[in-house]
């Protein structure tokens, strides 16, 4: 983990700005315009990765907006200039999901992921834009998906890790149906400017109690607890270290319009009186592979770097987690080379804490 690597493992695209929902903690500046992405930027980029996708499994993840806001034939033009080597997913809060787009991906072998906060009481937050709430139009969706088969993940926003929650949200996904589960402590980042802050006991309590849900019936694959069982299992067999990859995957995020932001796709469409754009240059200007091998040269990436290692020699977690994200120490502490954030306490620490916490118990429970 120090650098940042020249061969991403994957890249974001933005087909569209725009989003048909107006869901309270969204980051994205710009998601009531309708700025799509030229296919001439979708060809230098499918041009660019050809190299990455010859080595090995690679992905190209479609990212809002509401990725699906595009249309099928605009989306459909986008996904053509790409191999056949290359593992097409798109994050979609699945509202405009019909027949014709269930169609749609499996014609394309499109992998998909739901955004969905749980039943319909933890969707407060997801609403269009006359504030009318989205809840049925998701489930709608998600019910089209499950018709016609197409397996799908999902990802949950949690604003409120109450005891309680992460067992009414574990049961709520396993009937739902979707095979992997993300969780995401709200962030503030972008646009939302909410306070994230909890008591730590009570967000250890949350990720200890999802532990106990999941494993009455692990059908789910539950992203951050196997992440997190995985690194305890490698502290034990003394291959922690192995664990993390030497150098940062630069997770390159395609804007519509070609330009190219580095680390954090949140960073995406934002303005620092230092930095600028925190853009590293555009697919239909300069190679893809070009941009990232200057990577570390970046002034803001170069910031962060200086902040990774703050962590690394501060924080005892740094082996679980690597450092914090770039977005959420800019739009935390206003700059990069800040270590701790919420997001470290609240999805990293506290996520590891509650594991073991659970184990613990869970020992002294068969003694």
């Amino acid at each position: 983990m120090r650098g940042v690597a020249p061969d991403p493992g994957y890249v974001v695209m933005q087909p569209t700005t725009l989003c048909n929902l107006a869901c309270d903690y969204c980051y994205l500046p710009f998601r009531r315009e309708n700025r799509r992405m030229p296919v001439a930027v979708a060809e230098a980029v499918a041009a660019q990765v050809a190299g990455f996708a010859r080595t090995g499994r690679f992905s190209v993840v479609w990212h809002g907006g509401e990725p699906l806001a595009a249309g099928r034939a605009h989306l459909a033009a986008l996904l053509a200039p790409f191999g056949a080597g290359v593992e097409h997913h798109v994050q979609t809060n699945a509202t405009l999901i019909d027949d014709a787009w269930c169609a749609f991906f499996a014609e394309h072998d499109v992998r998909v992921s739901v955004s969905v906060d749980g039943p319909r009481e933890r969707n407060g937050d997801r609403v269009d834009w006359a504030g009318k709430p989205a809840y049925d139009l998701i489930a709608r969706g998600i019910g089209r998906l499950r018709e016609h088969g197409i397996p799908f993940s999902t990802l949950c926003v949690v604003g409120d890790p109450r005891p309680g929650v992460a067992t009414e949200l574990y049961e709520y996904f396993l009937g739902l149906g979707c095979e992997v589960l993300g969780i995401n402590m709200e962030e503030t980042e972008g646009v939302n400017t909410r306070l994230n802050r909890h008591d730590p006991a009570m967000v250890s309590g949350f990720w200890a109690e999802l532990v106990t849900a999941w494993r009455r019936d692990p059908r789910i694959h539950l992203r951050e607890i196997e992440w997190s069982l995985r690194y305890a299992a490698a502290v034990l067999d003394g291959t922690a270290d192995e664990l993390l990859p030497r150098r940062m995957d630069p997770i390159p995020t395609i804007a519509h319009d070609g330009s190219v932001v580095l680390l954090s796709p949140e960073l995406a469409g934002f303005h620092d009186p230092r930095y600028g754009d925190f853009t590293s240059g555009n697919v239909l200007t300069t190679p893809l592979p070009e941009i990232l091998a200057a990577a570390d040269g970046t002034p803001w990436i170069a910031e962060f770097l200086r902040g990774i290692e703050a962590c690394r020699s501060t924080c005892p977690y740094f082996g679980f987690c690597g450092g914090a994200h770039a977005a959420n120490r800019y739009f935390e502490h206003g700059r990069f080379d800040g270590t701790e954030t919420n997001h470290c306490r609240n999805s990293k620490i506290r996520l590891l804490e509650g594991v073991l916490d659970h184990a613990r118990d869970h020992e002294a429970t068969a003694v």
